[in-house]
């Protein structure tokens, strides 16, 4: 009978393409144990573990994790329960991507702002990424509180458009951080307020500022708390200032939904 034969840890890991540390951790954790030689104590590895880590990494191309791995590896044939597992991998790595996407196209729109603006104040980046971040949960409010059309002409914007509102959001917010403090009726503070106005009422519509002032209180607040302020607390204090007296200025003081914008 012929003699099996067997790798050194070094010979094995230019075999299969597996790193030696890589090696020793599936060693360490019990998901490829190699024999030991009886005197110097070296790994000995097998053509027989060459099958098995063939198996670790079909099964990590899958996306399993370690851990489920070595649940697997007694199976010596798979059936409908590994067909369940599979189903929930894909599920997961599904969402993973989904996520993945997400994060991408944020990641594109910041790095087009940062290029353009040069600078950015990180208290106002961060309330960007954030508000990004939440677009979904923003999306399903609008749909419960306004219709679906008015979520779609929201969100459902090309995204050039979608950039610039995001350039528009930050110029805003960098400009209110400069003047907060100043005088209500100072010149450039009414100019900014007028600016912001001008650009919530293109980009959010009637439709949506009715819906707005049709909240209670509670409500309002639920949607303040999903969204990160760039603002300190006596920038926020000093904005609602900023706010009543355009309001009165404009005869709007009744209106409670300028309040809310």
């Amino acid at each position: 009978m012929k003699e099996e034969s067997y790798f050194t840890i070094g010979e094995f890991s230019k075999k299969t393409g597996t790193t030696i540390r890589t090696l020793h951790y599936y060693d360490q954790i019990g998901l490829l144990k190699p024999k030991k030689n009886p005197r110097s104590g070296h790994r000995l590895y097998s053509a027989h573990d060459v099958l098995t880590l063939q198996k670790i990494v079909s099964l990590k191309f899958l996306g399993y994790s370690l851990e489920q791995i070595k649940e697997l590896m007694n199976e010596t044939n798979f059936d409908l329960n590994l067909k369940e597992t599979l189903q929930f991998q894909k599920e997961a790595l599904e969402e993973r991507k989904e996520h993945i996407e997400e994060v991408l196209k944020a990641i594109k729109r910041i790095l087009t702002i940062l290029e353009e603006e040069k600078e950015v104040d990180s208290n106002v980046l961060m309330s960007l990424i954030q508000s990004i971040q939440t677009e979904k949960e923003q999306r399903k409010w609008l749909e419960h509180y306004t219709s679906k059309e008015v979520a779609e002409k929201l969100f459902d914007q090309p995204e050039e458009v979608m950039i610039s509102l995001d350039k528009e959001y930050i110029q805003l917010s960098q400009e209110t951080k400069r003047l907060a403090g100043r005088p209500v009726d100072d010149p450039e503070v009414e100019a900014l307020v007028e600016k912001y106005m001008k650009t919530i009422l293109e980009f959010i519509g009637k439709e949506l500022i009715s819906a707005i002032g049709n909240l209670d209180e509670a409500e309002i607040k639920t949607i303040e708390n999903k969204l990160a302020s760039p603002f300190t607390q006596e920038e926020e204090e000093w904005l609602q200032q900023v706010m009543e007296h355009y309001a009165m200025k404009a005869g709007l003081l009744q209106d409670e939904n300028i309040d809310r914008l």
